[in-house]
C-alpha cells in the first residue's frame, strides 16, 4: 500500500494535523509527518516533493496557515495528488489560508478541505489510494455504512423525544 505524507508548516498545526494522522491510522494507511515551511525550508520542502512518488508515496497532505503557500510549493514539485488543509488563525482567521490554499493557477491543482478540515484531507488521500485497493475501499464503505446508522440512531430518537412531549 503507498504511504501518505502529513507535511506541516509548523508543529503549532499539529493539533490540526494529529485528526487526520488519527484518520490514517485508523484505516491502517502507513503515514510520515514532516514538519517543512515552505518560506522557512523550501529546499527540503521541494526535496522531500520530489522525492516522495519514489519513497512510496500516493498522496500528500499539506497543512498551513496564514500565508498557506505550503500545499502550491508542494504541488510544484510532485504530480501526486496534493489535499491542502488551510489552518484557522490569523488576523483574519484562516481565510487567508483558504484562499492561499484554494486559489492555484491551471496546471498545478490542489484539492482543498475546509478550515481545520484534517479528517476529510485524510478521507480524500484514503479514496484516492482505494481506487486499486478493494480492502482499502470496503473499509470506506464500512466506514460510510456506520456513520448512517449513526445518524439513523439520531433520528429515531428524535422521533421519540418528540412522541413522548406531543
Amino acid at each position: 500500500m503507498k504511504k501518505v505524507a502529513v507535511i506541516m508548516g509548523s508543529d503549532s498545526d499539529l493539533p490540526v494535523v494529529e485528526k487526520a494522522i488519527n484518520t490514517l491510522k485508523e484505516f491502517g494507511v502507513p503515514f510520515e509527518a514532516h514538519v517543512y515551511s515552505a518560506h522557512r525550508t523550501p529546499d527540503e520542502a521541494a526535496a522531500f516533493a520530489a522525492g516522495a512518488r519514489e519513497a512510496g508515496f500516493g498522496a500528500i497532505i499539506a497543512a498551513a496557515g496564514m500565508a498557506a503557500h505550503l500545499a502550491g510549493a508542494i504541488a510544484a514539485r510532485t504530480t501526486l495528488p496534493v489535499v491542502g488543509i488551510p489552518v484557522k488563525g490569523g488576523a483574519v482567521d484562516g481565510m487567508d489560508a483558504l484562499l492561499a490554499t484554494v486559489q492555484m493557477p491551471s496546471g498545478m491543482p490542489v484539492a482543498t478541505v475546509a478550515l481545520n478540515g484534517a479528517v476529510n484531507a485524510a478521507l480524500l488521500c484514503i479514496q484516492m489510494l482505494a481506487i486499486e485497493d478493494a480492502e482499502l475501499a470496503a473499509k470506506l464503505d464500512a466506514k460510510r455504512a456506520k456513520d448512517t446508522a449513526a445518524v439513523l440512531a439520531k433520528d429515531a430518537a428524535l422521533q421519540e423525544k418528540l412522541r413522548e412531549n406531543a
